[in-house]
Order: structure tokens, then C-alpha cells, then sequence
């Protein structure tokens, strides 16, 4: 099983990023995903989710509205639109994948996580 995150990178306040997902070695059209962060020094926390077919969608509140998550079962990726970033925003960006067909905001109710990547947003 393989979830390898890219999009990543240094943005200024106020830009836009898309981070990708690429899942491999599970039935990925059967899996709810989700994406989580964790910033230096802090806990990692709930970001977005969304179902197996990608018709439910949640998100945590201080991303409502500025960040977007789909999904492409036919590429087995999973995506995160973040537009009108701040630098509260900056940290490792972390996607994973849930055994059910249904979302959760909980971290112990995923069974694979990526490796990470980077995200910073500062001027």
C-alpha cells in the first residue's frame, strides 16, 4: 500500500496550492479518504474528508470555504484545493485512506497515511 502526497511547496498569504494524493495496492474506489495536517509543535489535526464516490464531503471549520477536496477513482488520487492561504495554514499536509465506505474526522480511523509534504505560506 502506497499514498504518496506532491503539490506542496512556499506560497505568499492569500495564494493557492493543490496537493495530490496517488494511492496504490488497495481498492481505492472502496476507501473513504482524508486529508490532516500537523504544525511544529502541534497535534495533527482533521482537515477534510470525503466518501467512496466522493458525494459526501466534510471539512473542518477553519478551512470552510477556502479549501476544496475530490477525488478521481479512475486515477486512484485523491485531491486538496487550498486557495486563500494563510500563514496559519503552514504544515505537513498528510493524506489518508479509511477502510469504509463512509468519512470520519478521526485520525485513529484511518488505515494508511502518506509520508507528508510541506506546505508553507509566508511572504
Amino acid at each position: 500500500v502506497q499514498l504518496v502526497e506532491s503539490g506542496g511547496g512556499l506560497v505568499q498569504p492569500g495564494g493557492s496550492l493543490r496537493l495530490s494524493c496517488a494511492a496504490s495496492g488497495f481498492t481505492f474506489g472502496s476507501y473513504a479518504m482524508g486529508w490532516f495536517r500537523q504544525a511544529p509543535g502541534k497535534e495533527r489535526e482533521f482537515v477534510a474528508t470525503i466518501s467512496w464516490s466522493g458525494g459526501t464531503t466534510y471539512y473542518a471549520d477553519f478551512v470552510k470555504g477556502r479549501f476544496t477536496i475530490s477525488r478521481d477513482n479512475a486515477k486512484n488520487t485523491v485531491y486538496l484545493q487550498m486557495n486563500s492561504l494563510k500563514p496559519e495554514d503552514t504544515a505537513v499536509y498528510y493524506c489518508a485512506a479509511r477502510s469504509k465506505f463512509i468519512i470520519s474526522i478521526r485520525d485513529d480511523e484511518y488505515d494508511y497515511w502518506g509520508q507528508g509534504t510541506q506546505v508553507t505560506v509566508s511572504s
